[in-house]
């Protein structure tokens, strides 16, 4: 049997012939910094465009602007209760009430309001993805993807250019072992007949409210 098992594999790596050299593949990958610092007027639109690229829906606002639009997106949505993250900033959104997580709520909890209201942790122009770390204004994962509508602020600050700038920044959160949450539109999947359907993994509503900096203007002397 053994003999016969060698006069095959012999063959065989005689019809293949000699080994082929694998080539050398360049690792010409972008690093971080490589679309710019972010933080500007390009990086921005990018990532507005990509975002609605995703069937969500996008807005640009002063921070002045952020209550009064929340409170428009909840009333067009029919939206009366949301959980905010324990962490949350003093959000104010008129004619809803805002449910703090703290003590953390139930699943059901989660499941029985109208949606949920959060920050994040930073943003990718390049993909248009939001980034969650499980702290603060992002809340913990359990918050973000229970409820079925999503509104989440933004900060033109938080927008990074690329995905290596993202990864980058998220080094110090991944060390610590906390839970990071990539978000790019509304949560979506495609069947074996490429039947798209929404809100199986997640809010199948989701949109975002960008709150552009007011950057001081420069003096000359």
């Amino acid at each position: 049997m053994t003999g016969s098992r060698e006069i095959m594999l012999s063959r065989v790596r005689t019809a293949l012939g000699p080994a082929v050299e694998a080539p050398e593949v360049p690792r010409t990958y972008n690093q971080a910094g490589a679309m710019g610092a972010g933080d500007d007027a390009t990086t921005l639109e990018l990532f507005c465009g990509r975002v609605a690229d995703y069937r969500a829906t996008v807005k640009r606002l002063r921070d002045d602007q952020l209550p009064d639009a929340l409170a428009a997106a909840c009333a067009h949505r029919g939206v009366r209760r949301v959980a905010i993250p324990a962490a949350a900033p003093a959000w104010v959104v008129d004619g809803v009430e805002l449910v703090r997580d703290e003590p953390p709520l139930s699943h059901r909890r989660l499941d029985e309001l109208d949606g949920v209201l959060s920050g994040c942790a930073l943003a990718i122009a390049e993909t248009g993805t939001i980034v969650l770390d499980g702290v603060g204004a992002s809340g913990r994962r359990a918050l973000t993807l229970v409820p079925d509508y999503h509104l989440c602020v933004v900060r033109s600050e938080d927008i990074v250019a690329s995905v290596p700038d993202g990864i980058a920044a998220l080094e110090q959160v991944a060390a610590m072992g906390r839970p990071i949450t990539f978000i790019s539109g509304p949560s979506a999947t495609v069947d074996i007949e490429l039947v798209r359907v929404e809100g199986v993994h997640g809010p199948r509503t989701l949109d975002v409210f960008v709150v552009e900096s007011v950057k001081p203007h420069s003096t000359g002397e």
